[in-house]
C-alpha cells in the first residue's frame, strides 16, 4: 500500500507522532479484513527514513486495553510494509531495581489475561500453531536498548512482562502473587499484541517505561493515573531520542527468524481452507500457500 516501505512502525500513546525532527508527515487510514486500527497511522520521515507511528488507545487514549482492535493494529502495519515494530509501554515494577524513571527492554512475557481479547488471525478454516519461546525479537531488543543507552537514561535489558486484563490496577495480593511467579514488570498491552506481532511475521520489541511499583512497594505510593502520565511526560524525550537512535541503526536486512514464524506454523490441507479465508489472510499466507 505505501509507496515506501516504513523502516519502523511505533505503537505508543499521544506525543511520539510529533517527534522532533518528523518531516514529510501525512495520515493515512487504513482497512483491514479485521477492522480499523486504532487511530489513523502517521507516516513521516526521521532521520531520511520512513516511519509509522500509530496510537494503540486513540487519540485522547480513549479506548480500554481490552478494547483495543489488536488485530487491526499489527495487520494494518503490515498491510503498510512495516516489518519491525516497537511498543512504547507504561509498566509497573515488580522488582526493586526497576525503578520509576528506569525504562526495561524485556526477553519474556507471561499473558494473564482473561479471554477477553482475539489472541490470534488464524481459525475459520485455517490453523496456524506460532512457536513463541522468545516472544520479543532479540535482534530488535538488542538494536533498542542500544538505543537506550545511547540517550544516558537507565535502561535494564531483561525481564518478564505480565499482561494483566485491566482496566483496573493490581491488588497488593496479586501484586504479590506476581512477584513469587518471578514477573519483573506488569502492564496490560503487551499481550495479544507480541504475539500477533509473531503470526505477521513482524519483529516486535518493548520500550517499558516504569512509571511506579504497581502497589506491593509499602514504602511507595500505589500507583495512580497521575503517577502514570507524570512519568511518561518526563520520559517522552528520551523515548524520542532512543527511536531516533534506532532508525539510525536499524540494518536494512532481518536476519532473524521472526520473517519465518509461519514456515513450519500451518497445519491445515491447502485444499479444505475455505477461499474467504485465504483471501483473508493474504499478506500473512501468500508465500506458503502460493
Amino acid at each position: 500500500m505505501a509507496t515506501e516501505k516504513p523502516v519502523l512502525g511505533i505503537i505508543g500513546g499521544s506525543g511520539l507522532y510529533k517527534m522532533e525532527g518528523l518531516t514529510d508527515i501525512r495520515e493515512v487510514e487504513v482497512e483491514t479484513p479485521f477492522g480499523k486500527p486504532s487511530a489513523p497511522i502517521v507516516l513521516g520521515t526521521l532521520e531520511g527514513k520512513q516511519v509509522a507511528f500509530l496510537a494503540r488507545h486513540g487519540r485522547g487514549h480513549h479506548i480500554m486495553p481490552s478494547e483495543i482492535n489488536y488485530r487491526a493494529n499489527i495487520y494494518a502495519l503490515k498491510m503498510l510494509g512495516v516489518e519491525r515494530v516497537v511498543s512504547v509501554s507504561a509498566s509497573g515494577s515488580l522488582r526493586e531495581d526497576y525503578a520509576p524513571g528506569h525504562i526495561v527492554i524485556p526477553d519474556q512475557l507471561f499473558d494473564f489475561t482473561k479471554g477477553q481479547r482475539a489472541r490470534s488471525f488464524f481459525g475459520e478454516g485455517l490453523v496456524a500453531h506460532v512457536s513463541v519461546p522468545e516472544p520479543f525479537c532479540p535482534q530488535l531488543s538488542s538494536l533498542l536498548v542500544d538505543a537506550v543507552q545511547a540517550t544516558g537514561a537507565t535502561v535494564h535489558q531483561g525481564g518478564t512482562f505480565i499482561t494483566i486484563e485491566g482496566p483496573r490496577f493490581s491488588t497488593r495480593a496479586e501484586s504479590n502473587v506476581f512477584r513469587s511467579w518471578g514477573m519483573s514488570i506488569i502492564g496490560m498491552t503487551a499481550s495479544p499484541e507480541a504475539f500477533l506481532a509473531r503470526e505477521a511475521e513482524l519483529c516486535y520489541a518493548v520500550m517499558a517505561h516504569i512509571t511506579d511499583y504497581d502497589v506491593w512497594h509499602v514504602s511507595e505510593e500505589p500507583v495512580t493515573v497521575e503517577m502514570v502520565i507524570q512519568t511518561l511526560q518526563n520520559n517522552i524525550k528520551i523515548a524520542q531520542e532512543a527511536i531516533r537512535n534506532l532508525v539510525k541503526q536499524l540494518p536494512e536486512e532481518r536476519t532473524c527468524e521472526c520473517q519465518n514464524a509461519l514456515a513450519n506454523a500451518l497445519i491445515t490441507d491447502p485444499a479444505v481452507i475455505p477461499p474467504e479465508t485465504r483471501k483473508k489472510l493474504s499478506f500473512l499466507v501468500d508465500k506458503y500457500l502460493g
